[in-house]
C-alpha cells in the first residue's frame, strides 16, 4: 500500500473531487491511532492482504493523535460517526462504505467495492 498522509482538512476537498474519477474504484481513508493495539493489528492485516494498485484505489492514512481536527472534519464532511480505527471508502464525493475496529478487513472492503462498482 502506498499511503498518502492525510494531515490537513483542505485535503478532503481534493479527495471528494478525485473520487469522481471513473478510473478509481474509490478512495480509501484509514484513521489510525498509534496508541491502540487493535488499530495496529488492523493496519497490519490491511497491508498484508492488500491487492489494489494506487491507480485503482488511492489510500490515505490519518494519524488521529497528530491530526484530530482532520478526523472531526471527516465525520462532518462525510456524515459518519468517529471511530478508531476506522476505514472509509469515498466514491463520487460521498462515503459509500465505512467500518471500524476488528470488523475492518480486506474481504469486507473488496465485497463493498465490487458491489458499488457493478
Amino acid at each position: 500500500m502506498n499511503w498518502q498522509a492525510l494531515n490537513d482538512t483542505g485535503q478532503l476537498e481534493k479527495i471528494k473531487t478525485s473520487s469522481n474519477n471513473p478510473d478509481f474504484l474509490g478512495i480509501l481513508i484509514f484513521k489510525h491511532s498509534t496508541r491502540c493495539a487493535t488499530s495496529a493489528m488492523v493496519l497490519e492485516r490491511l497491508e498484508r492482504g492488500w491487492s489494489y494498485s494506487d491507480s485503482q484505489l488511492p489510500v490515505y492514512f490519518l494519524d488521529l493523535l497528530c491530526f484530530p481536527s482532520v478526523s472531526d472534519e471527516i465525520a462532518s464532511v462525510f456524515g459518519v460517526q468517529h471511530e478508531s480505527p476506522q476505514v472509509l471508502v469515498i466514491k463520487d464525493g460521498i462515503c459509500v462504505y465505512t467500518d471500524s475496529h476488528t470488523a475492518i478487513s480486506v474481504k469486507r472492503l473488496t465485497d463493498s467495492i465490487q458491489s458499488d462498482n457493478k
